[in-house]
């Protein structure tokens, strides 16, 4: 490809899109060492204080096909900017919720708000990306989301210092300047790619079935969800103590070592993919995590946990800005597909809430090993997926 295309310079919609992930993600880091301790402050068992963490990721996935046809109908922005308000209005509720239930409820809206603000964010990504430079524009997306996640519970653990409810005002403060600003910044854009006519009719979930790319796509974001945002945060922690006999604060300490891995390879793996195409790095980043991640229960000694930790960062990172710009290959520029892209978050987040029930019932079973081992071979699935599937990016 020339290289004049790949080095086109990012539109400023989506360097406001990144600013934006980045002030969400710094938000919910800030709720998230409050919430189990706010919950359980209503006098209730840590299975309820869990409850309330589940109920956003359960709603997140229940209104996920809503929010698609939301942003078929409505269009990206007002579907994104509906989505933060309603995450900014539940999670200002929060901080006045007087017993549990209605912490519980609030926090199930603030998961229905979450999902309309992603499935927009993605289909704005498709609209203001130039075709050659989804992979950039994907990574640096991401990044704004990592940068968010890495800073935002530091933070929030200091403002934990003023009260248990502090914390919730001021991401709810913080989303209504991030809804502001996008509104503002965002309004009247059209996109990077010309639309000539009317728009082309919207890429239903059925048809872009048929698209083996999307397929894979799928399992894909399935295993990512299972392994990152899942058998991560729920067996490493535990592995860590447990197996390896070190205090909790190693488990914290791992986690990190995984994201400093993923920040490393995320915005080098939007560029590959927009030079080389979408294959090579989600070939190669499934490759890595499969293998990083079956070893990582045999690993004997912290220093090699921590090698392998960061080698399985190295791989996810690799994974999410090509396969988002595939997604959006398929769907295209020219046309709206709200369901395909929330049947694409779908996957992930069915694979977050599946992934810890079945490896942490493997691992009480069979032990860590085989649990982590379990994690390995979904991804190499999903490997098997990619290696027939074709390549998207516009020559």
């Amino acid at each position: 490809m020339d290289r004049d295309v790949v080095r086109v310079r990012l539109p400023r919609e989506i360097r406001v899109l990144a600013a934006a992930a980045f002030v969400i993600a710094i938000g919910y880091g800030l709720v998230a060492p409050a919430l189990p301790t706010f919950a359980r402050s209503f006098d209730v068992g840590v299975t309820a204080a869990s409850a309330v963490i589940s109920a956003f990721a359960l709603f997140r996935l229940l209104f996920a096909p809503v929010s698609g046809r939301l942003v078929s109908r409505l269009g990206e922005l007002r579907t994104y900017l509906f989505g933060l308000g309603i995450v900014a209005v539940s999670t200002g509720a929060c901080a006045f919720a007087a017993e549990y239930w209605q912490l519980l409820v609030f926090r199930s809206l603030g998961g229905i708000g979450s999902t309309m603000f992603t499935v927009a964010s993605v289909s704005m990504l498709v609209r203001f990306a130039p075709p050659a430079a989804r992979g950039r524009a994907s990574g640096l997306w991401a990044t704004g989301f990592l940068l968010g996640n890495l800073a935002g519970p530091l933070l929030g653990g200091a403002l934990v210092t003023f009260g248990l409810r502090a914390p919730f005002v001021v991401y709810a403060v913080m989303l209504l300047v991030a809804m502001a600003l996008t509104g503002v910044l965002l309004r009247g854009q059209v996109g990077a790619v010309e639309v000539t006519g009317d728009l082309a009719p919207e890429l239903s979930f059925r048809a872009a079935l048929g698209h083996p790319t999307y397929r894979a796509a799928l399992g894909a974001a399935f295993a990512n969800g299972w392994a990152v945002f899942g058998v991560r945060v729920a067996l490493v922690p535990l592995f860590v103590v447990e197996a390896l006999g070190r205090a909790e604060s190693w488990g914290g300490i791992a986690l990190s070592v995984f994201a400093a891995g993923n920040a490393i390879t995320l915005l080098t793996a939007g560029s590959l993919a927009d030079r080389s195409g979408r294959k090579p790095p989600v070939v190669i980043g499934l490759a890595v995590s499969a293998v990083a991640t079956a070893v990582l229960g045999l690993m004997p000694t912290l220093p090699l946990f921590l090698v392998a930790s960061l080698v399985a960062g190295l791989g996810s990172g690799l994974l999410n800005p090509p396969l988002n710009a595939a997604v959006a290959d398929v769907v295209g520029a020219q046309r709206r597909g709200g369901t395909v892209l929330a049947g694409f978050q779908m996957a992930s987040d069915v694979g977050a809430i599946v992934g810890p029930l079945a490896a942490g019932a493997v691992a009480q079973m069979l032990g860590f090993g085989a649990a982590f081992g379990l994690t390995g071979l979904i991804t190499a699935l999903a490997l098997a997926l990619w290696l027939r599937a074709p390549e998207t990016l516009p020559r």
